[in-house]
């Protein structure tokens, strides 16, 4: 089932989430932490992207173990990080040089470019969503994750970057759902299952 956002949602959520920060003067833990690629990734499969990206989206629901399972998800972020462009790969190679310096200025930039000249490089829209998150921007975060998942449903970045924004605005059970859904799609995915047992006693109750 798609993540829809009313046309007015957004601006909503900027609002909300601002005064709720204000309020509890705490932060939760940052998207990054849900939703980063491995520091060092792979060289990409040769092929069909999105041939391969079906095998391994397989592979990964059928991992035997963590390690398997984080195999694969390194596999698929190598594949989400390279586009059919030789200038947005560059481009994204500097992203990741200008989030590294802690320039997130540039990197928006650089990403708005690349959005721009190649926009169905997913990978483009979640990177820019994770740099709003970080500088609080939620309703530019949120919009940049709806095209993420609008392109690829499955990308579990997204999902679990969605859901720390659900929890950020305090709409538990919305985050709660999305969660899961990062789950049906990566079953070893880290962090993610103690994030779903807590919302589910806070949201559902504790079985009797």
């Amino acid at each position: 089932m798609a993540v829809r956002f009313p046309a007015l949602l957004a601006a909503t959520l900027l609002c909300a989430s601002a005064a709720m920060a204000q309020e509890r003067g705490t932060e939760r833990a940052p998207l990054r932490e849900l939703n980063e690629p491995p520091a060092k990734l792979q060289k990409p499969q040769r092929g069909d992207p999105t041939k391969n990206l079906d095998f391994l989206f397989e592979a990964l629901k059928a991992a035997p173990d963590e390690a398997s399972a984080k195999s694969v998800e390194d596999r698929i972020w190598a594949l989400w990080f390279v586009s059919r462009s030789d200038t947005a790969n560059l481009l994204m190679t500097r992203v990741r040089g200008a989030v590294e310096a802690k320039d997130l200025d540039l990197a928006i930039k650089l990403l708005d470019s690349i959005v721009e000249i190649k926009p169905d490089f997913v990978e483009a829209w979640n990177r820019r969503a994770t740099i709003y998150y970080m500088r609080k921007d939620y309703g530019r975060a949120l919009e940049d994750i709806r095209e993420v998942l609008r392109r690829e449903p499955r990308h579990f970045g997204a999902l679990s970057g969605l859901g720390m924004l659900m929890q950020e605005i305090g709409d538990e059970k919305r985050a709660l759902e999305v969660y899961r859904r990062a789950q049906a799609v990566h079953p070893r995915i880290q962090k993610i299952p103690e994030l779903i047992k807590t919302l589910q006693e806070k949201v559902e109750g504790r079985d009797i």
